[in-house]
């Protein structure tokens, strides 16, 4: 029997739980942050209704639960966060410190697709960046505030429903909102809202949709079984002091899940995500017993438990595909399960690259390289055929809500080339996970207690403890869960206070943003967040809150030297443009660093990656022209560790012999800083150097910004690299930076 490749798409749609604990008896409830209303508006329903117009194509969309029962909060007219009770607020009623939030905070939106396409929109955000702040409170009169207010919140409504005639009316008008406008876009934003739930159920009963789920307030499962799970994929990891192991917690946040979903969908569910595609022995037999069929995670956390590690070519495609793209069985002794790992890497083109790229031309992307496995599928077979006798699957699963905010009109133009693409194509077929399994049941198995404990971040939990900021919260969360445990009287149906305190202080969000590795201009909210569901719980069981709880767990400030927090897609014209670059790696040098960084002229550096590309931006001090106050010659050098090659010296004179300036490099790009020219080499034999073409792009301005294809270094997937910067001027060295330091990247 042939059969098309089966591939999987699973959206994961979640938020935070931005609700604050209730301490009083309003029957309003209070939200710090918009992002449940916001993302309700933009992400959810569109994402499906779209699909909807394609009824060969079949998917998976995760909702978890916390993030329902928020939405409904908003349905029903009862949540309200600072931004929606400042856009209710009459003009003439804003205070200074209300107006002086307005400017700073809304704006919080990628502007290259969310505010630059509306001409109001990008008028009052070119004023704050060009004129600034202070001047923006000085001189905005009531109704740039009024129309602020009301863009803020119009911008994130979906390009889809653009055609509904009181949006049409509203972006068409543009400009001198009213209070009254603003009360009607709110009352269009719940109508939205209202739309989710019953149209991700519509479709699930008419089998085009299967909707999954996730422990209820989206806990990291395997840390509350055990925190010492932590040092599985990481044996030297620093641990909490107090270990937490409440493995009792993960059939409650099970049930609470099951029990939601049945009442709002009129069915069980099949399908887990595991919170951040989490997984470990320990978690299987409760899940299992809940009732689930089948949970995902990553290939990472499959690679761990075969010991296999995915070697792509340079395209990015796995050399070894049967290996992933396939379910495997886990049995336990409440029943077997049935997992699905997600290929990173196109789930990455997705979430993080696509964007930048024309849509039609990415969405061809995706389709090759579906096209690709199943090419190496059919070839590694032995029967000879020239169809897949064998039904593969392939999952790419995302989070389906944060990556559109930096697609062109919210991904609509990439997912409509991308469905009519499928929906032509014979030899890919798109299925649930459940109607697969379904259909072909798993023969390979994997031995339980071997299945890695680890998540979709490296196949490890770095990301949520390890970090001392992050074994604080661990710490505090432990303090606070032996003191509901010493309350047995407290159970969940006489006291859901604490019970529902201690669930929300479980969640995942807190522990990804404390310490290193993740950060956002909203930090110190996360963390006031955490706290006070830990001061729910002691309030809950009228118990003394600690000293602990009352102060912040880490000290938010800017830092100065920080690695990449995740890709990046850098609009290169030497602009240096605020939002493009808030999750590059930066290095300060000016005044920093030793003899020659404390004269230097370069500020700063900053750099990142995504799939396509490696970027690069230098920031001068104030006043700096090349050529006269800087060398006019900027040279990039690629060093490549552990990799045998061809290499040579830099090609500069006056190198002083000490590293990394004497190490031998296999890539120069030199950059002329006074006519944006480049020119790039390789290295040869007898440490010669020989010209080579490069589609680098250069753009100087208010600072230097530089592109360099993955293309012209032509290194495999996963592989790390080392850089490092020379000024020279005509080819005689006149600096380096960062000094006694190389840059450190790896190739996506």
């Amino acid at each position: 029997m042939s059969h098309p490749l089966y591939v999987a798409f699973i959206w994961h749609q979640h938020q935070p739980l931005y609700k604050a604990r209730d301490t009083s008896n309003s029957t309003s409830q209070q939200y710090r942050l918009p992002w449940v209303r916001l993302h309700g508006t933009k992400d959810y329903l569109d994402l499906v209704l779209l699909l909807e117009r394609y009824p060969k194509l079949h998917q998976t969309v995760n909702l978890v639960p916390s993030l329902i029962l928020q939405i409904e909060d908003y349905i029903a007219g009862t949540a309200f966060d600072p931004y929606l009770t400042l856009s209710l607020t009459p003009d003439e009623q804003l205070t200074q410190e209300q107006q002086q939030f307005i400017i700073e905070h809304f704006f919080d939106a990628n502007h290259h697709t969310l505010i630059d396409p509306h001409p109001r929109y990008a008028e009052l955000y070119g004023q704050r960046q060009d004129k600034g702040r202070a001047w923006c409170l000085d001189n905005w009169q009531q109704q740039d505030y009024s129309d602020l207010l009301a863009w803020h919140n119009l911008a994130w409504i979906d390009p889809l429903f653009w055609d509904d005639p009181e949006i049409a009316g509203w972006l068409k008008q543009g400009k001198n909102f009213t209070l009254s406008d603003r009360q009607r876009i709110y009352s269009k934003q719940r109508q939205i809202l209202s739309r989710i739930i019953p149209q991700h159920k519509k479709m699930q009963q008419a089998g085009q949709l299967e909707v999954t789920t996730t422990p209820y307030t989206h806990p990291i499962l395997p840390l509350l079984a055990d925190t010492n799970s932590g040092q599985v994929a990481v044996p030297n990891m620093a641990l909490p002091k107090h270990r937490f192991q409440w493995a009792e917690d993960i059939p409650r946040h099970l049930q609470k899940a099951w029990d939601l979903y049945i009442d709002r969908f009129g069915q069980q569910p099949r399908g887990l995500w595991p919170s951040e595609q989490s997984v470990s022995p320990a978690i299987l037999p409760d899940v299992a017993k809940q009732g689930f069929k089948w949970l995902c995670s990553d290939e990472a956390v499959l690679g761990w438990t075969l010991q296999h590690f995915f070697n792509r070519d340079g395209a990015g495609n796995v050399l070894q595909p049967e290996l992933l793209y396939q379910p495997y069985r886990l049995q336990t002794p409440e029943g077997d399960l049935a997992i699905v790992f997600r290929d990173h890497r196109l789930s990455d083109l997705i979430g993080f690259s696509y964007s930048s790229m024309p849509p039609k031309r990415a969405a061809a992307d995706l389709v090759g390289h579906l096209e690709a496995i199943a090419h190496t599928l059919k070839h590694r077979q032995t029967s000879g055929s020239t169809s897949l006798d064998r039904p593969y699957l392939v999952t790419i699963a995302l989070d389906g809500e944060n990556c559109w905010e930096f697609y062109p009109e919210d991904g609509k133009p990439f997912l409509e080339n991308l469905y009519q693409s499928l929906s032509d194509n014979e030899q890919l077929k798109l299925v649930t996970v459940s109607e697969y399994l379904d259909s072909f049941p798993v023969t390979s198995t994997l031995p339980s207690d071997r299945l890695h404990s680890g998540s979709w971040v490296d196949g490890s939990f770095t990301t949520w403890i390890g970090d001392p900021a992050k074994n604080r919260a661990w710490d505090l969360l432990t303090e606070a869960r032996t003191v509901l445990a010493s309350h047995p009287e407290a159970t969940e149906e006489n006291n859901p206070a604490a019970w529902e305190a201690l669930y929300a202080a479980e969640g995942s969000d807190w522990f990804w943003w404390f310490g290193e590795g993740h950060s956002s201009n909203q930090d110190a909210m996360f963390d006031q967040l955490f706290r006070e569901h830990l001061y729910g719980i002691y309030q809950a069981l009228n118990e003394p809150v600690p000293p602990s709880i009352r102060q912040p767990v880490e000290v938010h400030e800017a830092k100065l030297d920080s690695r990449p927090e995740g890709f990046i897609h850098p609009m290169i014209n030497g602009l240096g443009d605020e939002q493009d670059w808030d999750r590059a790696g930066r290095l300060d040098v000016g005044g920093a660093r030793g003899t020659m960084h404390r004269s230097s002229a370069i500020q700063r550096l900053w750099y990142g990656v995504d799939h396509s590309n490696f970027y690069l931006r230098l920031d001068f001090q104030a006043g700096i022209k090349p050529g006269r106050d800087c060398p006019p010659q900027l040279n990039l050098l690629w060093f490549y560790p552990e990799k045998t090659m061809h290499n040579s010296p830099a090609p500069l004179d006056g190198l002083p012999d000490e590293a990394p300036l004497n190490y031998l490099f296999h890539h120069q790009l030199e950059i002329n800083l006074l006519t944006q020219t480049v020119h790039f080499q390789e290295a040869g034999d007898n440490y010669q150097w020989h010209p080579r073409f490069s589609r680098a792009l250069v753009g100087l301005d208010k600072c230097l910004e530089v592109a360099v294809p993955w293309a012209d270094l032509q290194m495999p997937p996963d592989y790390p690299l080392r850089m490092t910067l020379v000024l020279a001027d005509d080819g005689r060295f006149k600096g380096y930076l960062p000094e006694n330091v190389l840059i450190p990247i790896d190739v996506p």
